[in-house]
């Protein structure tokens, strides 16, 4: 069936980029959160990213108004019924997804397609909170979304190879490149970069160089565009401890054991850029 209506749940950093990038590929948006404070403050995100398009002279504001007109901020899960496929960006509690997509499942039609952007979690166990497990995909973005060209596509023990060609074509049309995966702890990219990172704090921890020379060490040595301290403080290191602990936790293997570094600084609340200081003073 042909996409016309995108639903995306959450309008926070990952929504907001979602919503922007599904409407300036053509499609109507309804995009849900759960009060009318995070789905203003998603809005004048995507306003902020169009404008910046418009003076750097990407687009022209005629384009950007028509973005902006397409998207249709909510807090009413019933307003995602006729979507054609929804994309669900919540924080990454299984069940706090699973109870969303247990409403949505009664409130959109069978054929709507459902896709979660979960960066690590089962996307088989959301799936089997719905009816339509076969319609079920992961569909993983990359922060910042309208900049991040990778989708991961991953297939759930369910899904069907309809849902794999619908997803990756929906992906492709707001100008992404998609890969495929199968169903495993974290999915491809952050299996492989979020081990890395957790090492990066193993050598800090152990005083085989510091911050600063590990950094540009990974920059100038592996070509890296940042270096991984500084990623993790992007990143949040309270997502980052999350993250690995669900993988330790899936594998149940020690090599994937989370930094005592790390817990050491979430528990002090130096979480990183958002809260002015991580393995670096942003303050």
């Amino acid at each position: 069936m042909a996409i016309k209506t995108v639903g995306v749940v959450g309008a926070g950093t990952m929504g907001a980029g979602i919503a922007q990038v599904a409407a300036k590929a053509g499609y109507d948006v309804v995009m849900r959160d759960v009060a009318d404070e995070f789905v203003q403050r998603g809005m004048s995100v995507i306003e902020k990213n169009l404008a910046r398009d418009v003076k750097k002279e990407r687009m022209s504001r005629a384009d950007a108004d028509a973005v902006l007109a397409r998207i249709k901020g909510t807090t009413e899960l019933a307003d995602l019924s006729g979507c054609d496929f929804v994309i669900e960006a919540i924080i990454e509690k299984m069940e706090l997804k699973k109870e969303v997509y247990r409403e949505l499942d009664k409130i959109c039609g069978p054929a709507t397609y459902f896709a979660t952007n979960t960066s690590g979690l089962s996307v088989t166990e959301m799936a089997a909170a719905t009816s339509r497990p076969n319609k079920f995909i992961g569909m993983h973005f990359f922060n910042p979304v309208p900049v991040m060209k990778l989708v991961e596509i991953i297939k759930g023990a369910e899904t069907d190879e309809d849902t794999v060609s619908v997803a990756e074509e929906l992906a492709r049309s707001m100008g992404k490149e998609c890969i495929r995966v199968n169903e495993a702890p974290l999915f491809a990219v952050n299996r492989i970069l979020v081990p890395m990172i957790n090492e990066a704090m193993f050598v800090l921890m152990e005083g085989v160089a510091s911050a600063e020379d590990i950094d540009k060490g990974m920059m100038l040595g592996a070509n890296h565009p940042i270096g991984p301290l500084a990623l993790a403080d992007l990143i949040g290191l309270d997502t980052l401890l999350m993250v690995c602990e669900t993988l330790y936790t899936e594998t149940g293997d020690s090599k994937y054991r989370p930094c005592p570094l790390l817990r050491k600084m979430v528990r002090a609340g130096h979480l990183g850029r958002k809260t002015g200081r991580g393995f670096y003073n942003y303050n």
